[in-house]
Order: structure tokens, then sequence, then C-alpha cells
């Protein structure tokens, strides 16, 4: 049977619909649904929104005052995608889980707000998602996949398939416990192959965060990257406000020139946050951001700071930071913490691999080609170090115990070798897939909000690396 063919028997005309439905559909339906060619769905049955003939400020009676479009479970969108229930919500708009009665499969819809600003953007989104769709035909970048878009009462409507959790919600479902590092490295290898890919296309994501990385299945280790609402070419930068507060790079809050250079920041970030079950960098508001990047980083360099448009809110005339307290009364010190004290890791090739991804110049910052050969994401030991090496985790490039076997891997193309065990770190795939398994039995439906307050409290598990007393409130 042909795909038209199917199409056909799986949907009537809109005046064979009209004469079947005709009291069960609102008025506004009536005279709607023969502008449809075919109907596939009419949400006979539902409770549907009893919409006005004069369209006003809420357009019809099916806007509320955000313009966000009134959702009614089993109505209908576009005559053909059935309702089921709301997957989450933004300041964008709202995403659905639907049924397509055309495909006969479960999609995720993005339905943007009715507001002239929330439309532009998701042009260019939809741009975006148009030409990475064109040049990753083969899905071979671990991106969602855009299906198609339409327009359904004045919105702008976007469909993509549908998916399992995001991260945060799986961190949330294992009691904000953190990840093992063997599954915490399959996933960050996963987010480098779809950040090369946006590098080469020269797209910036802006909003990399726990909430943007879905898992494919809820049993799978394998996962996607979602949310380009706010991604741009890198030659078509419009905003300066991106990127969720706790993710956000340092380039970004003080008002310097950015690039594709940010989401590696943020997947540092995300990486050390899957390991503590914490955010990494917790500030209650910018300056408290830039505070925390200082007490492991230290002072930012002055050629930053020259050429940052709001450098001078952070620091005074010779570059030393303002320092403030926070609501707590906490002052944060420049130079004061170790990342690997910090995180309670002992991996020393971790931490190499964060503190490469949390440079304060981009410049210095790992590309995500670079990274996929970094000896612990491809699972390779650090060189032996003399007894009279120091021991800190924040050394230059070139003092790294994995700064020759950098160089080596990227003049030798980069060929993997096999993995090794390590401390609290089994890094075959089948103990990742049941770590994924255990979590997933919990699971909750996804969610792309943080509106829920976070537990007060965590248990130290016998890793010691889940020593975090309470969680920072989530609205970023």
């Amino acid at each position: 049977m042909g795909e038209e063919e199917t199409d056909v028997r799986a949907s009537v005309s809109p005046s064979r619909a009209l004469g079947r439905h005709r009291a069960a559909l609102t008025a506004l339906e009536r005279a709607e649904i023969l502008e449809y060619p075919r109907v596939y769905f009419a949400g006979i049955g539902a409770k549907k929104v009893q919409s006005k003939e004069a369209c006003g400020s809420d357009n019809h009676g099916y806007d509320d005052d955000r313009g966000d479009y009134v959702m009614r479970k089993g109505d209908h969108l576009a005559y053909r995608f059935e309702i089921i229930d709301e997957l989450g919500k933004g300041s964008f708009g709202q995403v659905m889980r639907c049924y397509d009665h055309k495909t006969r499969r479960t999609v995720a819809v993005k339905v943007i707000r009715n507001k002239k600003r929330f439309h532009q953007q998701a042009l260019v989104e939809l741009k975006v998602l148009e030409h990475l769709r064109h040049k990753d035909q083969k899905d071979e970048h671990n991106l969602v996949k855009m299906e198609e878009y339409f327009y359904f009462r004045s919105h702008l409507c976007i469909t993509f398939e549908l998916l399992s959790i995001n991260l945060y919600d799986f961190l949330k479902n294992n009691n904000f416990r953190g990840l093992s590092l063997g599954l915490i490295r399959r996933f960050a290898q996963q987010i480098l192959v779809s950040l090369k890919f946006l590098r080469r296309q020269r797209v910036i994501h802006c909003d990399l965060k726990p909430e943007n990385i879905l898992l494919r299945q809820s049993n799978k280790s394998s996962i996607k990257m979602i949310d380009l609402g706010s991604s741009c070419f890198e030659d078509e930068r419009v905003y300066t406000y991106i990127q969720s507060r706790f993710y956000r790079a340092p380039e970004v809050i003080l008002g310097a020139t950015y690039d594709c250079g940010i989401d590696m920041w943020s997947l540092a970030c995300i990486l050390a946050e899957l390991y503590t079950g914490y955010p990494l960098f917790p500030g209650e508001n910018e300056a408290e951001q830039i505070a925390c990047f200082m007490e492991i980083n230290g002072v930012p360099p002055r050629a930053l700071l020259d050429k940052s448009e709001r450098g001078k809110k952070y620091f005074d005339s010779s570059g030393e930071p303002k320092l403030v307290a926070n609501s707590k009364g906490k002052k944060r010190t420049p130079n004061s913490k170790d990342l690997g004290a910090l995180l309670r890791c002992t991996d020393r090739g971790f931490i190499d691999f964060l503190s490469r991804c949390l440079r304060w110049d981009v410049a210095d910052r790992i590309t995500p080609d670079a990274a996929l050969r970094h000896p612990w994401i491809v699972g390779e030991e650090p060189a032996r170090r003399t007894p009279s090496s120091p021991d800190t985790h924040r050394r230059s490039a070139s003092s790294s115990p994995y700064s020759d076997q950098i160089s080596r891997r990227s003049a030798a193309g980069a060929a993997a070798p096999a993995r090794s065990s390590r401390t609290r770190e089994n890094s075959s795939a089948t103990t990742g897939l049941e770590e994924v398994k255990l979590i997933g039995r919990k699971m909750e439906p996804m969610s792309v909000r943080r509106s829920e307050k976070p537990p007060e409290s965590f248990e130290v598990s016998s890793g010691g690396h889940h020593f975090v007393p309470h969680r920072p409130a989530r609205h970023l």
C-alpha cells in the first residue's frame, strides 16, 4: 500500500467530517475545517475552547494572557494531531505530546506563543533547524530531528521526534546523587559529537544545560541535544543575554564577543553537575557567577576585561574584582578553591578535561574536535607523574599530565585506545546501561521546567562525591 493511499484511508474530506460531526464542532471550526485538504482527527468529545467570533487580544479565545495557546487534552491541532498532554512550558510557549493520526506516531509539538518577538525568534530557530536537517540527513550527530512545521490559529507549530527524560530530571530521579564517571563520559562523547557538528556549521546552541539533553529512550544511555530556540549562526548573533545563568560563559556575562566556545563552557558545567548532582557555579546573580569563576580560575586576564562592555560592572579600573557578599553574607575569594577538591574527585583526567573547557579566554578553551581526542574522553590513563610533581588541578596546558598525550593524539589522528578501569568508574557499556535502567525505573514525564523546589538535603554515598548540603533555586 502506497503512502498516499495510507494517508487517504486514515483521513476524510473536510466536507464529510463536517457532515458527520457538525454538532460536535464549534461555530468557528465549522468554517475552519473547510480550509484543510484532509481531516485526520477533529477532537470529537474533547472539552473544546468555546471560541468567540471577534478576534480581540485573546485570538478568538484560543490564547491566554501570555499569548500561549489554550491547550485542551483530547482536542486537535490542525485536524491531525491529538493533544495528549503538556511536556513542558517556557518563555517561548509550550511543548505538547501529541499523536499524529496521519503518520500514526507520537510526536512532540512545540507551539510558539502568539507574540511578535517570539515568532521572530522561532523563525530563526526554524532556519537553523532546516539547515542542520539538510546537513545531517543520516541523523548521525545526536541532534533532535525536526519533522515539519505549520501554522494553526496564528501559532507557529514545529513537530519533533519524541524523546525521553532530560538529564536534569534524570538526576532528580536519582535523588540528585551524582552519576558514575563511566556514564558521564558516555554522555560527554555524544554531546561533543553534536558540538563538533554545530561548530562545523558555525551554529551556537546558546542554551546548553541538563534540561536540553534528553535520553532517546528511558532504558538506554543514548542521548540527543534539543531546543535550538536560542541558537544562532556565528555571523548572525542578535542577542547578548543568552544561556541559563548556571551555565553562562564569562564572555557572555562580561559583554564580550562570543562564539561556539560558550557551549564548551556550558558542557563542563553540565558534566560537573552530573558528577556531584549540584551546579558547579550556583551564583545568585551574574556578579556572584563571576565570583564563583574566580574562586577556581583566579582573576580574568586584563585583555578580556578590556574588550568587555560590562567589565567595569564587576572590576575596577586596575582590573581588581569588586567583591560583594551574597544574600547569605558570603564573599567569595579568587583562587581559593581547587576544582578537584571542590568536586571531591580524584580522577585527574576528568578534572583536566573540565579545566580545559573552563578557560577564561575562549582562544585557550578546548574545541569539540580536540575534546574528542582528550585522553579522558577516549579512556586513556594520564602519563605517570614524577614524585616531585605538584599535585594540583589548576595548571597550564603545558604542565598538565595529559598535554603530551593530547599532542601525540592530535598528530597521530586520534585512534581510540582500549579503555581501562579506574576508581569509582567502570567504563563498560553494560555498567552505564544498567545505571540508566536503574534510574529509569523511577522515571517521571519529561519536563523542560525547573519550577519545583529541590530537596533540602542529600545522602552522602559510599562513592564520596555526593556531598552537597542543599541545592540552589533553579529560577534562571
